[in-house]
């Protein structure tokens, strides 16, 4: 087992950042995780997908679930009903880059999954079969925090897993671990629109950079010592002040 972990933060379709990211990585000596929500809202989601699908089966890395795969495959199990929730979560762009651009003014939802899961089959069942969270001696990954009320944080419900904001954020860290999240970006965290840098409280550490949002993708690596690195690659039309 490599005794450091490189955590990535929300990519959310970002695939360039992505890539060069992952140039920072050592995989001889650090364990690479993703955080979920490797798709939606940003302009490449396929080529995220299908590099993050190699990286688990080639390289052993590890990949969470976020509230981005979930709705993903709420969509595909009832198309015409969760369509219009799937469009204000930021589907359009997957869709798109899962088919073609143009394709929801000739497509209807039924026919878009139809051709999403004949087309991805593979894909999906990847989608579907990604856990909930990945847990070291010293650190628990998760895509948006656990339920620290209760006796056996494993018991957190699903949706808190990959919903869950205010009540962990706020909670008294009792698990003598690190927790590393994503799913609120930094920039909520902090109340600053323009600051990307990890958010760090209790020994849980926020690292979803918002790089969706012209702000940054984090990769943080991290040992039982702590932080020891935190990459951030700024997304090109970030602001700074």
């Amino acid at each position: 087992m490599k005794s450091k972990l490189f955590i990535v933060g929300d990519v959310h379709g970002e695939y360039d950042l992505l890539k060069k990211l992952l140039t920072l990585w050592n995989k001889e000596e650090e364990q690479l995780v993703f955080l979920g929500d490797l798709a939606d809202r940003g302009p490449k989601s396929k080529q995220c997908f299908l590099l993050v699908k190699q990286l688990v089966e080639n390289e052993q890395a590890i990949c969470l679930s976020g509230n981005h795969e979930d709705i993903l495959l709420k969509w595909l199990a009832e198309p015409q009903d969760n369509f219009d929730w799937y469009l204000r979560n930021g589907g359009q762009a997957t869709l798109e880059s899962l088919l073609y651009p143009g394709v929801m003014e000739e497509e209807s939802p039924l026919d878009m999954a139809k051709l999403i899961q004949g087309r991805f089959a593979e894909l999906i069942e990847f989608i579907e079969e990604l856990p909930l969270y990945y847990e070291t001696e010293y650190c628990i990954c998760v895509h948006a925090g656990v339920n620290l009320a209760l006796e056996n944080w494993k018991d957190t419900s699903r949706r808190d897993f990959i919903w869950i904001r205010d009540p962990f954020h706020q909670a008294k860290n009792t698990l003598d671990k690190y927790i590393v999240f994503g799913h609120t970006p930094v920039q909520s965290l902090h109340s600053k629109l323009t600051d990307t840098h990890l958010w760090y409280s209790d020994k849980k550490i926020g690292i979803d950079g918002g790089a969706v949002y012209h702000g940054a993708l984090h990769g943080v690596v991290l040992s039982e010592n702590g932080i020891e690195a935190d990459y951030q690659v700024m997304h090109p039309q970030h602001r700074w002040e």
